[in-house]
């Protein structure tokens, strides 16, 4: 493994950072990890967040690739949060992470 290339702006752990930057994306992911999640259901889970800013994170996820929002035009309208294959393939790294913190970081 050459370690020069992870100081490279281009490099493959520097794009993994710009897309999971944020004080909420990786509990997101986590969270919706586990099954498909509606809004409203992880605006409940996470009362700190601002709605403005779980928009825009969850925006930004899909935007990155690795949720797919499913929007259903019902009244009241239904909006749906799922991993896609990029964000599947993240899981594992997300669980090793959070199994590394739980052991390490006490």
């Amino acid at each position: 493994m050459n370690y020069r290339n992870y100081y490279s702006p281009d490099c493959g752990l520097n794009r993994v950072q710009k897309m999971v930057a944020g004080k909420w994306k990786l509990s997101l992911l986590c969270y919706i990890s586990e099954e498909t999640r509606r809004f409203g259901e992880i605006k409940r889970v996470f009362p700190d967040i601002t709605q403005s800013m779980l928009t825009r994170q969850l925006r930004e996820l899909e935007s990155d690739g690795l949720l797919h929002r499913e929007i259903y035009k019902e009244v009241p309208p239904r909006v749906e949060y799922s991993l896609t294959n990029l964000g599947q393939q993240f899981s594992p790294i997300l669980r090793s992470m959070s199994e590394w913190g739980d052991f390490n970081l006490k």
